[in-house]
């Protein structure tokens, strides 16, 4: 007899003695008959009792012959003797009643079980949720947020700087407002969509715009949520998440930082084949083919580290379409400025093409934040209405950092500080092809700046020529050069301008082949992906000799050490400008574009030539 047959025989057994256990009670139940306590004492005078048991609450008897229902046995409540007589004199019907207070001695016993086991799950559950399992009937089930149209309240009204992007993304709403319009001559909508950016230029804002616009479900949920510390779980949630969107197409699936959940899958022996991350990884490339587009099935992805992202996810049928969210130029600047003013009182004369122009580089993330600043800025002064002035101090707060009014500087110092901020403007003032400047400050600020210079660019650069390279590196170089010209030593406050400096120079060297000495040849050193990974330590390989490395180390010593001959140059061609112009700053603390010298840049390097 196996074991499953033994289990089922004893069930059976146990099955049998329960049923017959059942029947005695009903059959016993059916012979006895409650009778009130004045029958009972008929009975007795009559003699029709043969004997009784009694109990402290109830007398239980047997009759002489039974009754005319055929019960041979009879029970009844038992009544205190003095007060049963007196009923009995007044010709009464009486009988006893057991008060029944069952509910209260159960509940004396079951609440405290009740209360302690709650406590008990109460903090399991947290310290679970603490450790990161979460639930324990809740470990493999998806934490996608659900919004629907009225919760995401976004539109693409709502979006701004990025019109290529929200034109890719308006076919996507087209398809789930209308399918039929698209597949009537057999074409459907990609399965995936992946936004490409950096962080903050407004990728999550355009998936949710998407889902606010169709009006369709939307299911929202990060990389990171995928993966816990059980292996499988993250494989679950990825087909429970589905499993949610095929019950409720059409709608759109957003997983955000997708670098966290789609990271290249290892290839060398050091990585590891069958982690978690690749489980879940493997259960997402399934679920990607699995789905049909014409479900109504949208997802949408976004990443700031698409080269690390698995090549399998990003091939044609998974993500069809990868759509680039980048940083706003200077007319999406303003947009998106125009955006954000709305909830502020902004001064009426202030234009936005001017904040706009102080604010090359920065995302849609980084306006908001510079809009809310100057908004506080200017609630501090008890001002009416934000001005430029306010939106200059934040741009100075975000790029330079707080400004550190305790941290005094001696004479000689604030001297030497002064003369290495006005080398590097007058430098940019004398030279073509770099930005104008706007304000140089001698106030400290941020955790290392002793002071600081702010430029305001023409227009949105994309390339760059090799002149305009090295006048980029001249001004890096002409703080030091002012301290060199003018006190004859050097100080450690040209470090952060000599890295960028030599920067600059590596790249003119090894990507862009603008070194004689090295040649028209690329040298960078390309970041590992999956097709060619990093080494065991971690550390790209070199794809050059090492007389190639010296070469390149010493054709970025001469453009650098070039370009501070420049500004050596420059400077000591306007050597009056120079000292006349420290002193102003060293009086003023801050000097801004209209009271800094006027250089032509083609007058300033015509002296430059004519002392050379």
């Amino acid at each position: 007899m196996d074991r499953e047959t033994h289990i089922n025989f004893w069930y059976v057994v146990i099955t049998m003695m329960m049923f017959l256990s059942l029947q005695a009670w009903w059959e016993e139940s059916r012979r006895v008959e409650t009778i009130p306590y004045s029958e009972f004492q008929t009975l007795l005078a009559d003699g029709g009792l043969e004997e009784i048991a009694i109990s402290s609450t109830k007398i239980r008897g047997k009759l002489r012959e039974p009754d005319s229902g055929g019960h041979q046995y009879i029970e009844t409540v038992r009544i205190e003797p003095e007060f049963a007589k007196d009923l009995a004199t007044h010709d009464v019907k009486f009988a006893g009643v057991i008060e029944t207070n069952w509910i209260a001695q159960v509940l004396s016993w079951v609440l405290p079980a009740v209360v302690f086991v709650g406590i008990w799950l109460f903090f399991i559950r947290r310290l679970a949720e603490r450790q990161g399992m979460g639930g324990m009937m809740a470990v493999g089930k998806s934490k996608a947020k659900v919004y629907v149209e009225k919760d995401t309240q976004v539109t693409f009204e709502d979006v701004a700087g990025v019109d290529q992007a929200k034109a890719e993304l308006e076919e996507v709403v087209a398809f789930l407002k209308d399918p039929d319009s698209y597949g009537h001559l057999g074409a459907h909508v990609p399965k995936g969509v992946l936004l490409l950016g950096p962080p903050g230029t407004g990728k999550t804002l355009l998936a949710r715009a998407v889902a606010g616009e169709a009006g369709v479900p939307f299911y929202s949920i990060s990389g990171a949520e995928f993966v816990e510390m059980f292996v499988g779980v993250g494989a679950a949630r990825v087909r429970d998440l589905f499993e949610q969107a095929r019950q409720s197409a059409p709608c759109i699936i957003f997983i955000d930082e997708l670098d966290a959940l789609g990271r290249a899958r290892g290839a060398g022996p050091m990585m590891g084949g069958h982690d978690e991350k690749e489980q879940t990884l493997n259960q997402l490339l399934s679920e990607l083919d699995g789905f049909d587009p014409r479900q109504g099935i949208i997802l949408l992805a976004a990443t700031n580290r698409p080269e690390i992202l698995d090549p399998a996810l990003l091939r044609a049928g998974r993500f069809d379409r990868q759509i680039l969210v980048d940083r706003p130029d200077k007319l999406g600047r303003v947009d998106i400025l125009s955006v954000h003013v709305k909830k502020i009182q902004l001064d009426p004369g202030i234009a936005l093409d001017e904040i706009a122009a102080l604010t090359p580089g920065f995302s849609g993330a980084d306006l908001a934040n510079l809009v809310n600043e100057a908004a506080i800025l200017a609630t501090r002064r008890r001002a009416e209405f934000v001005t430029i002035d306010d939106f200059t101090r934040a741009i100075e707060r975000i790029v330079a950092g707080l400004e550190k009014k305790n941290r005094l500087l001696n004479p000689y110092e604030r001297e030497v500080v002064a003369y290495h901020e006005i080398g590097h403007a007058l430098v940019r003032l004398a030279l073509p092809g770099v930005e104008t400047i706007h304000k140089v400050s001698i106030i400290p600020r941020g955790v290392g700046a002793l002071g600081y210079s702010i430029q305001r660019p023409t227009e949105d650069r994309y390339l760059m020529t090799e002149e305009e390279l090295n006048n980029k590196m001249a001004v890096l170089m002409g703080g030091r050069a002012a301290e060199m010209l003018v006190f004859n030593k050097l100080s450690t406050g040209a470090a952060d301008d000599l890295k960028h400096a030599t920067g600059i120079a590596r790249t003119m060297v090894t990507s862009y082949g603008m070194s004689d000495a090295v040649g028209q040849v690329s040298y960078a050193q390309e970041q590992p992906t999956f097709l060619t990974p990093a080494d065991v330590f971690g550390q790209s390989m070199r794809s050059y000799s090492e007389e190639t490395a010296s070469r390149i180390d010493v054709a970025v010593r001469e453009l650098v050490e070039r370009a501070f001959e420049k500004a050596t140059e420059v400077l000591g061609a306007h050597r009056q400008t120079l000292d006349e112009t420290a002193k102003l700053l060293l009086e003023k603390e801050t000097l801004l574009a209209d009271e800094l010298p006027s250089l032509d840049p083609g007058e300033a390097m015509a002296e430059v030539m004519e002392q050379i």
